[in-house]
């Protein structure tokens, strides 16, 4: 029916913004629709009516959104990132994707699963053949057994030089070292680790050696479930929660043989690096922060506290805090690890992936952790070639223009065909579908949380609380726009990816935004360091800024960018430095963090 001019409460004077007069427009032609169906004037929406005409209109409006619990300063700020934030986004998605009727065009990627049940796969996943290594020595110094690689700590294991449990006591050592000063460790899960410590020696001494990662200590973000364990996914409103259910990652891991030693830092519900015991640092730098969410794997990888550890990202949680503390790190492609027991933003954005030393760690890691999880839908068994066995010189290689050329010229060295690449698109909203996709999502799995005003005590008040507060208003329209805006990018993404993998930036924001809402694979490489900035007097610091790139790959040719990446390992030692957290130089004006003996 059409809207009567007398029915229109009176709102001059009231000029909050634009768009809440257009939401209250919206509130009017509800209410009066209401009325003439009803003839209802004295049910309960009748005094939110006749606030309308009075002193509340904006808190009226929010009620019929069902959020009257935000208080006239949070609905204020709502209003203003309504304005600035989404609807040059509703705007952009809908002139891209919304202008043909009928949905004929551009379908949205959020695809229904009907299977009943929790079928496994028949596919049977091949996998990876490692490099067989000989000689391997137990080195005298606990610093140097701490930097060894996975491959290298087994050896020792598998040679009965190094027992698992002696392995294990020398990483919790280092943890307990150090996270005084990196604030990385939210939980020891020392207990548990001798136990399984104990029987990866039992098994060995029975002669049953299970591969690569028998007997190796390592650490899990703490949005990852492990029974009899809190798993506070950083967050002061959950520091106390203990979960009843085993991750799908932790089963994987644990059948390989692994030592959990450590629950790693998560930025508080996986924002960033500030959580609910402090904020993690960088161990290259331990002035400045290590960004991103997955930062006490990271930091932890890094300082040698563990040989390797498992991550997620959404928006960046693995590439910047990968970058930051310079180690190696993988973003497998969507879907390639389970993520059941896992504290989820997203579920068409999130992945877990390893932090590791090198490469070839990583290659390890992801053949445990990899194929169908029964109780994750968006999981599956992906045909992934042996990165090992990879012949690099049939590769067509592109390289964009921030990439680093050092790794350019180098895998030119090897025989890749390395050719200037340019990633074209047309969709110009990039980065505003990623933040429609993730925090409507978010906010769907913590709606109780906010609704409860569990936000007001959320460590950093400019991230997760502004943010949901704003998708709070996002019209269900335009988050299906969104995704068929998406749709459109994955397409134009791949008519475009004309090359084998291309190396570029890692912590481009744009890039990073892209490549999660395509799923694309990104493993990040150390390429070597630079002076931070402002250095003390005659540069008298051992700290350093790392250098990183990220070398892509299509989804589902994670091994293409594995091969590359131990390519280029092979023949350059960026990533075996160590980072100088006990001795950052004679003239340093940050005192070096006080130390514990070591071997």
């Amino acid at each position: 029916m059409m809207l009567k001019e007398k029915n229109l409460p009176l709102v001059s004077g009231w000029t909050h913004s634009g768009i809440t007069c257009v939401i209250f427009l919206a509130v009017i032609c509800c209410r009066t629709v209401a009325s003439d169906v009803k003839n209802a004037e004295s049910d309960e929406h009748s005094v939110c009516w006749a606030r309308v005409g009075h002193s509340y209109p904006l808190k009226c409006a929010f009620e019929f959104f069902d959020s009257s619990f935000f208080n006239n300063t949070k609905m204020l700020e709502i209003v203003k990132g309504q304005k600035e934030f989404n609807i040059p986004i509703f705007t952009a998605n809908r002139k891209l994707i919304a202008s043909v009727n009928g949905g004929l065009y551009d379908p949205s990627y959020l695809v229904f699963n009907s299977a009943w049940g929790s079928e496994q796969s028949q596919h049977v996943t091949k996998r990876f053949k490692y490099p067989s290594l000989s000689g391997i020595k137990k080195p005298r110094s606990e610093q140097d057994i701490a930097f060894m690689s996975i491959l290298e700590l087994g050896e020792l294991i598998k040679t009965k030089q190094l027992t698992s449990k002696e392995l294990t006591e020398i990483f919790l050592k280092r943890l307990k070292r150090y996270n005084h000063a990196l604030e990385a460790v939210v939980t020891y899960t020392e207990e548990l680790a001798y136990k399984q410590a104990k029987e990866a020696d039992k098994l060995l001494a029975q002669g049953v050696y299970l591969g690569p990662l028998h007997g190796i200590p390592y650490g899990l973000k703490d949005i990852i479930a492990v029974p009899h364990y809190k798993t506070t996914w950083g967050s002061r409103s959950f520091k106390n929660q203990v979960l009843d259910i085993e991750a799908w990652v932790y089963k994987r891991l644990k059948s390989a043989g692994a030592v959990l030693v450590a629950k790693l830092v998560s930025g508080s519900l996986a924002y960033d690096d500030i959580w609910f015991g402090g904020r993690t640092r960088n161990p290259w730098n331990i002035e400045e922060f290590s960004t991103g969410s997955s930062a006490g794997p990271a930091a932890s990888t890094s300082a040698g506290m563990v040989p390797f550890a498992i991550g997620s990202e959404t928006a960046g949680s693995v590439t910047y805090p990968a970058a930051r503390c310079g180690v190696t790190a993988l973003r497998p492609t969507f879907g390639t690890v389970g993520r059941t027991g896992v504290m989820s933003l997203s579920e068409s954005l999130d992945k877990l992936g390893p932090f590791c030393r090198s490469a070839t760690d990583c290659a390890i890691i992801l053949d445990a952790i990899r194929g169908k999880d029964p109780d994750d839908l968006s999981s599956r068994d992906i045909l992934l070639d042996d990165p090992f066995s990879v012949d690099i010189t049939k590769l067509t290689v592109g390289y964009l223009e921030d990439a680093e050329m050092e790794v350019v010229h180098v895998l030119a060295s090897k025989g890749v065909n390395m050719i200037p690449f340019k990633l074209n698109y047309t969709v110009d909203s990039v980065q505003g579908i990623l933040n429609f996709t993730m925090d409507v999502d978010m906010l769907a799995h913590f709606d109780e949380w906010q609704r409860s005003g569990k936000d007001d005590v959320y460590e950093a008040q400019e991230q997760w609380p502004t943010e949901l507060r704003r998708a709070r208003v996002i019209p269900a329209v335009d988050y299906v726009q969104a995704q068929r805006a998406r749709g459109k990018l994955i397409r134009e993404v791949r008519e475009s990816f004309t090359v084998d993998a291309f190396i570029g930036n890692a912590t481009d924001w744009e890039r990073v935004c892209l490549g999660n809402l395509v799923g694309l694979p990104v493993i990040v490489v150390p390429t070597g360091f630079k002076n931070i900035p402002n250095p003390p007097p005659n540069n008298s610091t051992r700290r350093r800024t790392t250098i990183t790139t990220g070398i892509y790959a299509p989804p589902e040719r994670d091994h293409i960018a594995l091969a590359l990446a131990m390519a280029y390992q092979s023949v350059t030692n960026h990533h075996r430095q160590q980072p100088p957290i006990d001795d950052l130089g004679p003239n340093d004006p940050i005192p070096s963090p006080p130390t514990s003996s070591l071997s």
